[in-house]
């Protein structure tokens, strides 16, 4: 089958792209200068959280990785042969996935050491070198490596008034049966022609997806209705970015009401820390977290009670102001649905949500003497800045307290219509988001 003509476009810039780039490279070894790459550092240390743009950005700092270093020797001809393959595989008219390109690149290299033995060295042995070494090209190159058409397995799902144009094809997104459009791995080769929506909703779970899906609730409250089945690949967090921004679409999160749910909310919103170079293109700063809240199951009355406690308020004040000025509201479970539907948290859980939000917050809130014993206090645990705010505080020193989270399903125990004409269309209406 002939490519579609945006494939061909795509293929075309980013040969060019490669070419222009590592012909640099070629023009200095023929002058005799020092063979090296300069590219910003991926790493932990450098990586920040802009304020202003509300995302995770990677910092100024840069790294030198050289052909004559024989420290970096090795990542130097990663980086090289990654590029050769993928360059290659672009003129070949094929479209890679990651794991095509790791045994594409894997292979020995056989020398003789100093004392005369035979040595064979791989070129990389597990994926997670090759995946870097791609990572290392995105920065390098300033590229998306769906825009280099290599292909990942598809992972979130989407439904609603939208028309897309993908390849040659233009498909009806409202027309999808009971089933729904499997977003594509390269998202931004998909021309949207027509979205009639008023926001998007963004669904951890699939199986809830699927519930508002046949209820028809996209339909009823023109939605484009998406879910990230878990923790979100790269292409559903373009998607929906691209949504966001072309088309001034609001977008709410639905997540579990626990630290991993929160942290998925996160990722959608700021960006992730292992690809904070692409968080321009794949973070959405305006999306709003409507749930599940700790305060939709336990109302604020219980975090006014823990403010009473000796120290905790101060303790809070000084992690974030405002926290005890927060507003009332009442829980949407009665204490008998609470009783049936919430999960006591593990003590895994209680670590993440110490990542989330710091020690500082954990020490002042966390009841639990067993959990108390075990958390191990760790050095530089602050929190992330973006969880640091007093709505954020508030939720995660009521899980602490009560060390108790729920799943999206325990809405729709209340009953799906409970979920869908109720639950979401209210918390949307009345404002009753986490930012």
């Amino acid at each position: 089958m002939a490519s579609s003509e945006v494939d061909i476009k795509t293929r075309s810039r980013a040969l060019e792209l490669i070419r222009s780039h590592f012909k640099k490279l070629v023009e200095e070894s023929e002058k005799g200068h020092k063979l090296q790459l300069v590219f910003p550092k991926r790493t932990l240390s450098n990586t920040i959280y802009d304020q202003k743009a509300k995302m995770l950005l990677l910092g100024p700092d840069v790294q030198y990785r050289s052909f004559t270093d024989i420290n970096e020797a090795k990542k130097f001809m990663q980086t090289l042969l990654m590029a050769s393959i993928i360059y290659n595989t672009l003129r070949n008219n094929e479209y890679p996935t990651i794991r095509d390109l790791f045994y594409r690149g894997k292979h020995s290299i056989s020398y003789t050491s100093v004392d005369g033995k035979t040595i064979s060295e791989n070129s990389w042995d597990e994926q997670r070198e090759s995946d870097s070494v791609i990572r290392d090209l995105e920065v390098l190159l300033n590229i998306l490596r769906e825009d280099l058409l290599i292909l990942s397995k598809e992972k979130g799902k989407v439904v609603g008034n939208l028309v897309i144009r993908s390849g040659n094809d233009v498909i009806d997104l409202s027309k999808m049966g009971h089933g729904a459009y499997a977003i594509e791995p390269t998202p931004d080769l998909i021309e949207f022609i027509d979205v009639d929506a008023e926001y998007v909703l963004v669904v951890e779970k699939d199986a809830v997806f699927q519930q508002l899906h046949r209820y028809g609730f996209w339909r009823k409250n023109k939605v484009v209705l998406v879910t990230s089945a878990g923790q979100p690949d790269r292409a559903t967090r373009r998607f929906v970015r691209r949504l966001s921004e072309e088309y001034k679409l609001p977008v709410y999160v639905l997540c579990d009401s626990d630290p991993y749910g929160f942290y998925i909310y996160s990722v959608f919103k700021v960006g992730s820390i292992t690809l904070s170079y692409e968080s321009e293109r794949l973070s959405t700063p305006t999306a709003k977290f409507i749930g599940v809240t700790l305060t939709d199951i336990f109302g604020t009355e219980i975090f006014k009670d823990v403010l009473k406690k000796h120290g905790v308020k101060e303790a809070l004040e000084e992690v974030t102001k405002g926290i005890s000025k927060l507003g009332s509201k009442q829980p949407y479970l009665t204490p008998e649905e609470r009783k049936n539907f919430v999960i006591k948290a593990k003590l895994r859980d209680v670590e993440r949500a110490v990542e989330l939000v710091g020690y500082r917050v954990a020490e002042a809130c966390l009841e639990s003497p067993e959990y108390k014993s075990k958390i191990k206090r760790k050095e530089g645990a602050s929190g992330y800045p973006w969880f640091l705010t007093p709505e954020w505080v508030r939720e995660l020193c009521i899980f602490f307290y009560t060390t108790s989270k729920l799943e999206i399903e325990a809405i729709t125990g209340k009953g799906l219509k409970f979920l869908a004409d109720e639950y979401i269309p209210r918390k949307i209406k009345s404002g009753d988001w986490i930012e």
